[in-house]
């Protein structure tokens, strides 16, 4: 283990055990058999550090969520079943770090420190939904009424609205199964082929009223 995630280990213990507010870099120190002075070597204040122990833990999450869409895929699983195991896996993660926390609040509160890492990471995950949606699509052919884009955009307003009703995503069993509840029927009314346009049937009505019987060859 290199000294840069032996640091990194240290602090998310020492963040989780005291939150941000009541953590130190003498503590992170000494939780990483470090003295004070060499983790400045790494690390210039208590907040380069905290953003740097935040950067991790989207890291890992992106690759959470990409492992567990190639596995699902590899199985055989359809759009809805890869999307659903892509989706949990990253909040899976993201939950998991914090957990058994006393300071989960003030942690998140202190995570707007960092929100360009949220946005960056937030871009990257959104690239990685639709990358997959388009790349079963090419495999399977399975018919979207929307744009790929589009069908991740609403699913993460499916996401954000499932959080919203579980402020704490407390109980989170409750929270994983109401969220795959709505993104499965989100994903199963967007697959299909596209819908005809208005005009265009519109237009095929009338023509088709106009024709007579005896015309008909």
């Amino acid at each position: 283990m290199t000294p840069r995630n032996r640091i990194l280990d240290a602090a998310m213990t020492v963040f989780r055990r005291h939150g941000f507010r009541r953590s130190s870099i003498e503590q992170a120190a000494e939780a990483a058999g470090l003295t004070r002075q060499a983790l400045y070597h790494h690390f210039d204040s208590k907040e380069a550090l905290f953003r740097a122990v935040v950067e991790r833990v989207y890291q890992s999450a992106l690759a959470a969520e990409i492992a567990a869409a190639e596995a699902k895929e590899k199985a055989g699983g359809g759009l809805a079943d890869i999307l659903v195991a892509q989706i949990t896996a990253r909040l899976t993660y993201l939950i998991a770090s914090l957990d058994g926390s006393p300071h989960v609040e003030e942690l998140f509160s202190e995570l707007g420190q960092s929100r360009d890492l949220y946005q960056k990471y937030a871009s990257l995950s959104a690239a990685q939904g639709t990358a997959t949606i388009e790349r079963v699509r090419a495999k399977r052919r399975p018919g979207l009424r929307m744009a790929t884009g589009e069908l991740w955009r609403c699913i993460e307003m499916a996401v954000n609205g499932t959080k919203s009703a579980y402020p704490k995503l407390q109980p989170l069993d409750a929270f994983f199964r109401d969220l795959e509840i709505m993104l499965r029927t989100l994903i199963a009314g967007a697959s299909g082929p596209s819908p005809t346009p208005r005009k265009v049937k519109s237009k095929i009505a009338k023509k088709s009223s106009r024709t007579k019987p005896g015309d008909r060859k």
